[in-house]
Formats: structure tokens, C-alpha cells, sequence
């Protein structure tokens, strides 16, 4: 594989501004603010005219992507920019973007990424995503929907309301595998190491032979608490879903109509014996797309580079170390300890500088993410889609979440400009969930924003599509048709307390999972069926993938999320585990092995389903690439061609009203489209088995 000096930085994408042959200088009075303005092709003189007759002044420009950095002092500043017809979009000083496995209760205002050396502003906020079990279902990772409310005003989904319900107390009795020892009666104890599981009527999930959490706790309590979800739109429901999950709290009980009997699911309580990864039975996310047979012949290779843009990766994790590309990977952000109003941002900074490691994840989202793709085949914890392959941590969001818009650009750049295959994109872009270029409901600097985000998204992607990036996002956790979005409550979203009503229509955007050049991806839960935070739309969704549903059953358990890798700081610090290192909630799980302990959390959304399709895209690159950059290279479009290929066709349910019946409450997802193509499922279900078998 290709190898870089290490310590190259965002600040080498970024080249000094040169007009003719004289380096623009700085006028004598400082400016304030600091925007990206985009120009139009062959604009760039017209635009650094246009700030400089506005009274500011041009820092650097991005040739690549088609923008000029610059400073302006004047409030009107933007909007004077806007009247050159030069100018196309404009990114202010706000963050941009969000995702995160642990939302709760910290604070979430946008900060700046470095550029050069200064720090740049962009666009951003608010946070959705949710560790399965403890009620943190709901999801932004990016992957990136947004809450359940996005398209439907004052109506929203009934889980957004689950949460003050209280479902029966219930004793799910799961089987114990071969092998992992017992548990008290009433105890799905589900101990790796032989000794009790958890109290009786506990889903407690520790796998090191001590308790898993209090007893009858299904790791579903309120936020702020242990097992309390973090509620993300992104791609992990874990937290809009997962926040209805608080709803069992009494044993995980909580019967749901309309929903298959849970001894039907081919969920975690299958529990059928042991296998090379300790905690492969409890895949079942795996088992859905034929990963676990496609792991024996076709595991990927090394050849192939997977980039995770993300809140950063844990590459000393004992289940990603052996893949992790520690010389390649770039953390783009640097951690703000609190927002511009002195309110807690990332928190302290750990490290000098406040710039974290490229081998540390503060969050746990892109940790998650990165797992899924390609924990490798080692006798710990679980295996990834392909476990042969290489993994890059391109890290654009910050500890808390928020993605800006200029760390994003850089990490696709750098994807383009350094070999790697395939990024997973589970995130989306803030401050607003729709991005709409002309809305009457919104100000001429808010649409020149809009416009900013869709033009510079669109721009970076094309340009990692053009050196042989395949892109794949996740479709978002709002549980809204995307190709029929008529309100938005939710924007913007920063400052905080600034967003309002506005009427939208089928021309917003959500970005970057409707950017032209990326596969979406929408979510499954165990069986089969989409879930229900899930986004949707016969022109948005493009494939299909197992991203969790711990609702989807007859009572609600973390065992029909996604397990994978996460950190132990992060699981420290928001309270999952204890000092001893003990899970306290049923979503996290420990794998120890001699002295040499991992933790494993459940989370649920589309987050969670796009690196399932990145897994299964790095098969297929790993199988029919040829030489290139960074090893191997295929065409982005002919990696589209062969998913598409490979997915397992699956029509719109029957019928295509599809009801989600949940505590009382009902909500209706209409499916469009025939088995080829539609809404709910794309072009079909991503199947890793008939990638690793396929003939082109």
C-alpha cells in the first residue's frame, strides 16, 4: 500500500492565495468572520473582487473544490457577496454536521476546523444516534436523518413518544450458548467466561462472567443514566428510537403489534454455540447478508483502503488494531472545550493542542462503524463484513458529534488524493436538515448557505468519485419519505433555540446522502423488514442493509441492534461501564481474553446499515480491482454496478402502506416501486456471500 509522510495535515489541501504572481496580503484592519465562498467555474477573480469590495479580504483558496477562504468584518458582508455572479454558495462561521453515539445531555454548538493554521467556520448541529439497548436507537452516521418530526410538523413518530410508556414486566428467557457458561433463572445471562450472568430478569450482556446491570433493566432508562440513548438522526437510531426505547424499563416487557414473535427472529437470542469470534452469535446482522460465509473465501485485502469519515476510530481497539492504518489516517478537527457562548462543546482537551490522535475516538460512532467494515477474524469479539481489509480514519467530526463543513471537505479530498477505495458517510450536514437553494421561507444569507453546503459537498464528492472514491452514506433515521418532505421543524439547528416551521418540498436536500454520485443506504431490522426510524424514497434509497431495530418484535431488546466495537474511554465517561470496568447497561458488552479486556456496544440505524454496504463494496474491489493508488482501484461506477448486482432483490411489503403499531401508536410508511427498485429497499438487500461468490 501506498505510504505518506506522516503529519501531513488538512492545511496541504489548502493552497496560499496567489493572484497572477503576488501572494494576496492582509489589509491593516483585522477581520472577524471567515467563510468558504464557492465560486462559479472561471469565477475565482470575479470572487476575491467581489470580498474585496465588500471589505474583506481572501486567506487562501481551494482550487480543487472551487472555493476562496476569506475574512469580512461587516455583518452585510455575505449578502454583498451573494450579489456577485460569481458567487454560488457561501459556508459561514457555523458548524456543520452531526453524529454521535452518545449524545445525552452535552452540550452541541459548532467550533472550527483548522485551515492553514486558522480555524475556519462552517455550519452544524445537534446530535442523533443511540446505543441500541439503552434506549439509544435513533440515529442522525452518518451517517444522518434527522429526528422522526423532520417532514411531518406537528405529527411524529409514535416512538418519539414511547418513552413515557412502561411497558409489562417480561422475562425474555434467552438460550444460553454452548459453552458460556449459566445464569440465574430468568437470566438470558449471556456470560462469555463461564460465571453468572446478571441479576434474574436481567438482558444484562457481560460476556466476563459479572454482572450486567440492574436486575429486570434492559439498559432502556431515561437519559442521563446508564443505558440512557443518545438520540442521533444520523445513522444510528440509538437515540430517536433509542429514546423511545426508554420505554421498557421494567423488565423488557413491552408487548408491540403488529410484529413478528420474537421466537421467529433471527436476532441476538440465537445464541447457537460457539465459533471463532466470541461473539459471532450474536451477529445476526451478519448471518442476514451471508457475511459469515463470505468471511471463509472472500474476506477482502489488504489491498484495499477503506476510508471512515467519522468522529474518529479507536485504532488500538484489540478488534480493529490489526487492520487499522495508523500512517494513512488524518484526523481533520480540533476539539473545542466549549462553544463561542463559554457553554461545554468537547469537553477538556486530553491532548496538546486540543488535536486528538488519529488513533482515539472520544464518541464511539465512527469506532462502531469502522468495526462493522472490517473487524478482523482474530478469536475476539465479532468479525466485519470484509476482515482483510485495511482501514483509514479520515475524522471529521468532533468529540461531540458535529461534522463541520470544511473538515468534511478536507477528509473527502484527502481520500481522493491518497488512494482510498471506499468511504462510509454516516453523518449528514447541519445546520439545516433540508438544504433548499431558493426557500421564500428563508433569508437571502440563509439560502446563500444552503447553497454552500450543496455546492461544496457536491464538489468534494465528484472530485473523490473522479480519483476512484465509491461513496456510500447512510440514508438518515427521520422516518421520512425523502422524496416527499413537506415541513421541516428542525432547522437550523444552531444557534440553538433558532429553528422554526418552514414548508419544504421535494427540491431540499439532505447531504450528502441526496448528493448526486453516492449509494444510500436505508435500514433492516432482524427480520427483514425496514425499521421504522428509518428514512425512505423510490429516488433516495439505492440499497438496503441490516442497521438494527430493538423494537422490531414483540417486546424490545438490544439484541436486534448492531453489535460492534467501541471504545472504553467513551464507554467510561458517558457511564456504560464502571470503574471496574463492568457494563452497567445491556447494550454494552465485555470480551476478555487473559488480561486483555473489549468492549462491544449495540446500536441501531442507518448508521449502522451504510458500512454494512462499505464492507461489501470492499469485497468486490478486493475481488475484481485492478492495480492502482493505494494497491488496488475500481471505477466508482462499476463498484455501483456490481452491489447492485450482488443485493438481493426485495419487493415492497404487502401491503405497500406499511403499518408500524407501537405502544398505541400507529404510523404508516407507504413503499413505492417494484422488486427492482423501490423505496424501502433500493435495489435490494446487500448480500456479502453472492459478492464474494459473484462472476462479473
Amino acid at each position: 500500500m501506498r505510504r505518506l509522510i506522516y503529519g501531513l495535515t488538512a492545511a496541504a489541501l489548502v493552497t496560499p492565495l496567489v493572484v497572477g504572481a503576488s501572494v494576496v496580503t492582509a489589509p491593516s484592519a483585522v477581520p472577524t468572520a471567515e467563510i468558504m465562498v464557492f465560486y462559479a467555474d472561471g469565477g475565482q477573480r470575479a470572487a476575491i473582487a467581489a470580498i474585496e469590495a465588500g471589505g474583506g479580504r481572501a486567506v487562501s483558496t481551494e482550487p480543487k473544490l472551487g472555493y476562496v477562504l476569506a475574512k469580512g468584518t461587516d455583518p452585510a458582508f455575505v449578502n454583498a457577496l451573494g450579489r456577485s455572479e460569481a458567487v454560488v454558495g457561501i459556508s459561514t462561521d457555523r458548524a456543520i454536521g452531526f453524529a454521535s453515539a452518545a449524545l445525552g445531555a452535552r452540550g452541541r454548538i459548532p467550533s472550527a476546523g483548522p485551515v492553514g493554521g486558522a480555524a475556519t467556520g462552517s455550519l452544524g448541529l445537534e446530535g442523533r444516534t443511540a446505543s441500541a439497548g439503552s434506549a439509544e436507537l435513533a440515529e442522525h452516521s452518518a451517517s444522518r436523518g434527522r429526528t422522526e418530526k423532520g417532514a411531518r410538523g406537528a405529527s411524529s413518530s409514535p416512538l418519539a413518544h414511547a418513552d413515557a410508556r412502561q411497558a409489562p414486566t417480561g422475562d425474555p428467557r434467552l438460550p444460553v450458548a454452548a459453552g458460556q457458561g449459566s445464569a440465574p433463572a430468568g437470566d438470558p445471562g449471556l456470560s462469555a467466561d463461564g460465571g453468572p450472568g446478571s441479576a434474574a430478569g436481567d438482558l444484562g450482556l457481560s460476556t466476563v462472567g459479572g454482572p450486567g446491570s440492574a436486575a429486570g433493566d434492559l439498559g432502556l432508562s431515561a437519559a442521563g443514566g446508564p443505558g440512557s440513548a443518545a438520540v442521533d438522526r444520523r445513522g444510528d437510531s440509538a437515540g430517536q428510537v433509542g429514546q423511545a426505547r426508554q420505554l421498557v424499563q421494567a423488565g423488557g416487557g413491552a408487548q408491540l403489534a403488529g410484529v413478528v414473535a420474537d421466537g421467529q427472529l433471527p436476532d441476538g437470542s440465537a445464541v447457537r454455540g460457539s465459533a471463532a469470534e466470541p461473539l459471532a452469535a450474536r451477529q445476526w446482522d451478519m448471518r442476514m447478508i451471508g457475511a459469515d460465509r463470505a468471511n471463509r473465501i472472500a474476506p477482502g485485502t489488504k489491498k484495499v483502503l477503506v476510508g471512515i469519515i467519522d468522529t474518529g476510530v479507536d485504532g488500538k481497539h484489540p478488534d480493529i488494531a490489526p487492520n487499522f492504518n495508523r500512517e494513512l489516517s488524518r484526523n481533520f478537527v480540533t476539539d473545542r472545550p466549549n462553544d463561542p457562548k463559554g457553554q461545554p462543546f468537547d469537553g477538556p482537551c486530553e491532548y496538546k493542542g486540543c488535536k486528538d490522535p488519529v488513533d482515539v475516538d472520544d464518541d464511539g460512532h465512527g469506532t462502531h462503524v469502522a468495526s462493522t467494515i472490517g473487524s478482523p477474524v482474530n478469536g475476539k469479539g465479532i468479525a466485519g463484513v470484509a476482515p482483510n481489509v485495511q482501514l483509514v480514519n479520515l475524522r471529521a467530526g468532533h468529540d461531540s458529534g458535529f461534522f463541520f463543513l470544511k473538515p468534511s471537505l478536507d477528509a473527502l479530498t484527502y481520500a481522493a488524493d491518497n488512494g482510498i477505495d471506499v468511504v462510509n458517510m454516516s453523518f449528514y450536514i447541519d445546520p439545516w436538515a433540508f438544504n433548499c437553494t431558493s426557500n421564500p421561507a428563508d433569508s437571502q444569507r440563509e439560502q446563500l448557505e444552503q447553497r454552500g453546503i450543496i455546492t461544496g459537498m457536491q464538489r468534494a464528492l465528484d472530485y473523490a468519485r473522479s480519483k476512484g472514491v465509491t461513496l456510500i452514506s447512510a440514508l438518515g433515521n427521520g422516518s421520512i419519505d425523502l422524496g416527499n418532505p413537506r415541513t421541516d421543524i428542525q432547522s437550523p439547528n444552531y444557534p440553538k433555540e433558532s429553528s422554526r416551521t418552514r414548508k419544504i418540498d421535494n427540491s431540499c436536500l439532505n447531504v450528502p446522502a441526496e448528493s448526486k454520485g453516492v449509494i444510500s443506504v436505508s435500514a433492516l431490522g432482524p427480520s427483514g423488514r425496514k425499521a421504522v426510524y428509518s428514512d425512505y424514497g423510490i429516488e433516495q434509497t439505492d440499497l438496503a442493509a441490516p442497521g438494527g431495530d430493538a423494537l422490531d418484535g414483540t417486546s424490545a431488546s438490544p439484541l436486534r441492534s448492531i453489535l460492534a466495537a467501541a471504545p472504553k474511554g467513551a464507554m467510561l465517561r458517558d457511564g456504560k461501564i464502571d470503574q471496574n470496568g463492568m457494563p452497567k447497561t445491556a447494550s454494552v458488552v465485555r470480551d476478555c481474553h487473559g488480561s486483555e479486556c473489549a468492549y462491544y456496544q449495540y446500536l441501531d440505524g442507518t448508521s449502522m446499515a451504510a458500512p454494512h454496504a462499505t464492507g461489501v463494496a470492499a469485497i468486490l474491489i478486493s475481488r475484481f480491482g485492478r492495480p492502482g493508488e493505494g494497491g488496488v482501484a475500481m471505477d466508482p461506477a462499476e463498484a455501483e454496478r456490481l452491489l447492485y448486482a450482488s443485493a438481493t432483490p426485495k419487493a415492497c411489503p404487502t401491503p405497500r402502506a406499511y403499518v408500524y403499531d407501537y405502544f398505541g401508536q400507529k404510523e404508516t410508511h407507504t413503499c413505492e416501486g417494484d422488486e427492482d427498485k423501490n423505496g424501502f429497499y433500493g435495489r435490494g438487500v446487500v448480500d456479502a456471500y453472492r459478492a464474494a461468490t459473484l462472476s462479473p
